[in-house]
């Protein structure tokens, strides 16, 4: 690899070892242009080499000698065929699919593969789940309690209710309130500065219950965590180093333990919980794919559904002819 960068991460050349050595290469080439062109999570990288390993040790399999040009619409078939006989639930099919697809087009371009048989493999239908949210009373309760666990002054209790309220308060993903520093934060105009998926640059504002929560953990929480002068990340862990997602689903998972009935949910419950809010409240729906950094809006449209179904229970609850 270039730059002197291994050839592949660690656990990958496990994934990989055993196939023929044009298709092990092959592997580490897509896998490159997804990390370094595409610059996609390490667990994203992970899922599709794994997926298309799977389905190249299938191609050895069945091609015998015929290398990767005998990657047609037949083998795809075959392989996602035995994916389903092997009880494969329809999202991991569903995934195996995509997976298949980003790496026949990439041959294809590469110059690998005469054409691209990709399109023509059909895409197992998916169930789309609705995902749980908080009422706005629930959301407004757990805010409400883990601002009582920071009437104390104990610094950790500080920055678990500014995490708390600016995952509410801004739809974040649990990667990108780690990832922010001290000098994301704009308490001024009280908008952050967000790098999302594909190193993808946002601006996402937050409110007053945010900025106050914000205030007290940076002026009296995080300066009794931090170690390290020179570190610059928002939100510290207990020996000063930057806040670990898992410790932010702990976060998460005890401030909603607080509610009752309340669904057990973790950072991303928060996230849907604050696009249907938004919905509900009268945002637009590209205002909130562009504040949740959503690719496309079908992505966005999912909270839609979640609003009608809300109303469909009401409506189920209190109009005499339901």
């Amino acid at each position: 690899m270039t730059g002197g960068r291994p050839a592949s991460r660690p656990g990958l050349r496990e994934v990989r070892a055993g196939l023929p050595e044009e298709l092990g290469s092959a592997v580490d080439a897509f896998e490159r242009q997804l990390d370094v062109e595409r610059g996609l999570s390490a667990h994203t990288v992970r899922g599709y080499v794994t997926d298309v390993v799977s389905l190249l040790a299938h191609l050895a399999a069945a091609a015998g000698d015929a290398g990767l040009g005998g990657l047609d619409l037949q083998v795809l078939r075959e392989w996602l065929s035995a994916q389903h006989s092997t009880g494969r639930s329809r999202s991991t099919l569903a995934r195996r699919t995509a997976s298949a697809r980003a790496f026949t087009a990439w041959a294809f371009k590469a110059g690998l593969l005469p054409s691209d048989p990709g399109p023509r493999l059909a895409v197992p239908s998916r169930p789309r789940k609705l995902p749980p949210v908080l009422r706005a009373d629930q959301a407004d309760q757990a805010m409400s309690a883990s601002a009582s666990g920071a009437e104390q002054g104990d610094p950790v209790a500080l920055r678990d209710h500014a995490v708390v309220e600016v995952l509410y308060a801004t739809g974040v993903r649990v990667a990108e309130l780690c990832g922010l520093d001290v000098e994301d934060v704009d308490r001024e105009r009280r908008v952050l500065r967000v790098i999302g998926k594909g190193d993808k640059e946002r601006v996402v504002p937050f409110g007053l219950p945010a900025d106050e929560a914000l205030g007290r953990w940076l002026h009296s929480g995080r300066p009794k965590l931090v170690r390290d002068p020179s570190n610059s990340a928002l939100f510290l862990g207990v020996r000063g180093g930057r806040l670990d997602p898992r410790a932010v689903r702990r976060t998460v998972h005890d401030a909603l333990g607080a509610v009752g009935g309340a669904p057990d949910m973790g950072p991303h419950g928060l996230r849907h919980s604050a696009a249907t809010h938004l919905l509900e409240g009268g945002a637009d729906l590209r205002s909130v794919q562009e504040l949740l950094g959503h690719a496309t809006l079908a992505t966005t449209q999912l909270y839609t559904h979640v609003t009608v179904e809300r109303l469909k229970a009401i409506h189920d609850r209190t109009h005499p002819r339901s």
